[in-house]
């Protein structure tokens, strides 16, 4: 069993939060979860644990101390993860290219998303919607990291991503059926990027769920 000082090794393996743990657990990427002690008392945690214990995934209590090493903000529960699992995880241009996806299926592309936190904000738009692909860049993209995870409350976790070194190859400007904007009616002159996916997803999205294409 792995000790916090070799986990803190691996802190790309790490994810800590919450809702973000419960949902790592419930897409069978965890391999242990880390709780201070007496967190089985702790209300705010039941769900957490609950979800741990049905899915057999192995609960572990460390000192505080030792929590606190392996990550800030931690909120009382850390959670050793698997870098994918066989339906949801990471993709090469390769895979992306290669994998038959379904007549239907939505694949969300992302330019120059530096910031995790949008990064985990526009995957849990995309998740949400029921895009079944995030493609996001190898330069100037962000990773997926424990703050985009946190920001994505999980929904990454359910995602295949792919990251690609150039986005012109993978998805061409010239092969794009329309290109849309949203207009802007108040004082502002734009949205952040998750609002705006989460906007133009879902007009898209309803049309196809309500009755057809338009």
């Amino acid at each position: 069993m792995s000790t916090p000082g070799a986990l803190m090794r691996s802190s790309r393996e790490l994810i800590t939060g919450r809702r973000a743990v419960a949902e790592a657990i419930g897409a069978g990427r965890v391999v242990e979860v880390l709780v201070a002690p007496g967190a089985r008392r702790n209300q705010g945690l039941r769900a957490v644990l609950g979800a741990a214990d049905r899915a057999r995934v192995p609960v572990r209590e460390v000192g505080r101390t030792d929590l606190d090493q392996l990550a800030r903000d931690h909120r009382g529960v850390i959670a050793r993860v698997r870098p994918s699992g066989p339906h949801v995880g990471p993709l090469s241009e390769r895979d992306l290219a290669e994998t038959e996806w379904a007549e239907d299926a939505i694949a969300v592309v992302l330019d120059g998303i530096e910031d995790p936190q949008n990064l985990g904000a526009a995957a849990r738009s995309a998740e949400a919607a029921g895009a079944s692909v995030l493609v996001s860049r190898t330069h100037r993209g962000a990773p997926v990291t424990d703050a985009a995870i946190r920001a994505s409350a999980g929904a990454i976790l359910h995602l295949r991503h792919a990251r690609v070194a150039n986005i012109a190859r993978a998805i061409e400007r010239e092969r794009c059926d329309l290109l849309i904007a949203l207009p802007m009616h108040g004082r502002v002159d734009s949205l952040n990027a998750a609002a705006s996916l989460a906007a133009a997803l879902y007009a898209f999205v309803l049309p196809r769920r309500l009755g057809g294409d338009r």
